[in-house]
């Protein structure tokens, strides 16, 4: 029996020549112990699989019993084999043989083992150097991610405190847009106080149609409001100009700033990356890929240019806003001044208007209040009506339940009297409520054409006797004053 892994028998037909007297050399019966060993030429191309080797040299040499050598014959037909040899010796090798044998195996054993001695050693300052190495670069790259996040700390913060600035100066910018704004609408009721009051005094009759000194000062206010809204017209397209190319300023700043951020994040994220970190996976052929689109010199350029486009609109809107606060005082101070002339012009024409008026307005007044009172009284009896309703409903609501009474159960006890009396008097009630209801509503009626006829009358009063006082002065008492005008309300 042949054992794998093993060095075959010898089979001699002719004697065995003598042994020499020196041992082989080693290299040449290293090559003749290979030969025995079992040779696998996929094992070449093949990871190397300790398990292979040790499983074909774990096996244990087995002897087959003497009937496997003769099939068909039972053991006791089986001819012993006996040896020609003198003594029955069976003899295949010689004792130098097995010394040989032995020393060849020795040496050849320690020759592997001085091999995978030094392979081994070689082994452990490859990784060693290999884990430096690594170590090394991972550490310059961990460096280079540091320093670069402390760039973008640095641009972030500059950023910052720009973006903070402008943001500031806009806001300035639009509050003073604001006023400019309601300063121009301030004007408008100005412009038309002054044309109404020329409208209305061509009402006058007779010799009070006159050029006086109020109809000269009207004119000029005209004039004057009409080149004030000009000049504010043009500095409110201008502050809009600006405010546009501070917003487009702030824009850049935003988005540079958000870029900032989210490369800050992004580098953040690895620089904290180590080998023991979570979510790290193999991207192949990722270092070919180059999405990038600018160096560290114009990528500092590029907000750097950012930051002096805010600066530059930054000053230009301040100047803007100190020329648009000069102009507010001017043209509200002029325009105020014209108007306290014409208010003295006026005054010096109202002579009577006191008694009549005063009269009117009480008659008036006290009209109104008690237009006021019946009113809520109105309301109170609305919300009575509605209450009783409410009450009979729930009467009637009984009366019916009990209405499904079966057989005797049908009787006219004192709480069936009772609801029928409560119907009778909530219904009774209702009526006296809704008279009530009518007779506040026609007076409510009177109450108001008393009230318009109170009106008219102080109307056509007014319109030839005080047509100064109540028509012109009472619209030249909205007038806004020079806070108004300059915006700060």
């Amino acid at each position: 029996m042949e054992l794998y892994g093993y060095p075959l028998k010898a089979k001699f037909n002719q004697p065995r020549p003598p042994p020499p007297k020196v041992l082989p050399a080693t290299s040449s019966g290293a090559a003749g112990y290979k030969n025995r060993i079992p040779y696998h030429p996929e094992s070449v191309s093949m990871p190397w699989m300790p398990n292979s080797y040790y499983k074909a040299a774990a096996l244990n040499p087995t002897l087959s019993p003497l009937s496997e050598s003769f099939p068909g014959l039972p053991p006791t037909k089986i001819v012993p084999f006996i040896s020609e040899r003198p003594n029955g010796v069976f003899t295949r090798h010689t004792l130098d043989d097995w010394h040989r044998s032995n020393m060849t195996n020795y040496k050849e054993s320690e020759t592997t083992r001085h091999n995978a001695e030094r392979l081994r050693a070689d082994l452990t300052r490859t990784i060693k150097d290999v884990y430096q190495q690594a170590k090394r670069t991972q550490g310059e790259s961990t460096k280079n991610l540091g320093e670069r996040i402390n760039d973008i700390e640095y641009w972030k913060s500059e950023l910052c405190i720009e973006l903070d600035a402008m943001i500031r100066e806009t806001n300035s910018l639009m509050d003073m847009q604001k006023r400019l704004e309601r300063a121009l609408a301030d004007t408008e009721g100005p412009f038309q106080v002054a044309h109404k009051c020329l409208l209305n005094r061509e009402k006058r009759m007779g010799i009070d149609l006159v050029n006086d000194d109020v109809e000269k000062q009207l004119v000029t206010e005209i004039k004057i409001i009409r080149s004030c809204r000009e000049r504010l017209q043009q500095c409110l397209d201008t502050v809009n100009a600006q405010i546009m190319c501070n917003k487009e300023a702030r824009q850049e700043l935003e988005k540079d700033l958000a870029d900032k951020q989210l490369g800050h994040h992004i580098d953040s994220k690895c620089y904290q990356l180590k080998n023991t970190s979570r979510g790290i996976h193999f991207f192949k052929g990722v270092e070919r890929i180059d999405a990038t689109v600018s160096v560290p010199e114009t990528w500092a350029r590029f907000t750097d240019n950012n930051i002096f486009r805010s600066q530059s609109a930054r000053a230009a809107s301040a100047k803007l806003r100190a020329s648009t606060e000069s102009l507010l005082m001017g043209t509200a101070d002029e325009m105020w001044r014209q108007f306290s002339k014409v208010n003295d012009a006026f005054t010096s024409r109202i002579t009577e208007i006191a008694n009549a008026k005063s009269k009117i307005q009480t008659h008036l007044a006290k009209t109104r209040q008690e237009i006021f009172q019946l009113e809520t009284k109105i309301q109170v009896i609305q919300k009575t009506i509605r209450d009783k309703e409410v009450q009979l409903k729930v009467a009637q609501t009984r009366l019916d339940e009990r209405t499904r009474r079966p057989n005797v159960e049908l009787c006219r006890d004192a709480a069936q009297i009772r609801l029928v009396q409560e119907v009778n008097e909530i219904n009774e009630t209702l009526r006296n409520l809704h008279q009530c209801l009518r007779a506040s509503e026609d007076m409510l009626q009177m109450l108001v054409r008393s009230k318009g006829v109170l009106e008219h009358d102080l109307v056509v009063k007014n319109n030839s006797l005080f047509i100064d006082q109540e028509r012109c002065m009472g619209m030249r008492k909205s007038y806004p004053s020079t806070v108004q005008i300059l915006g700060y309300v």
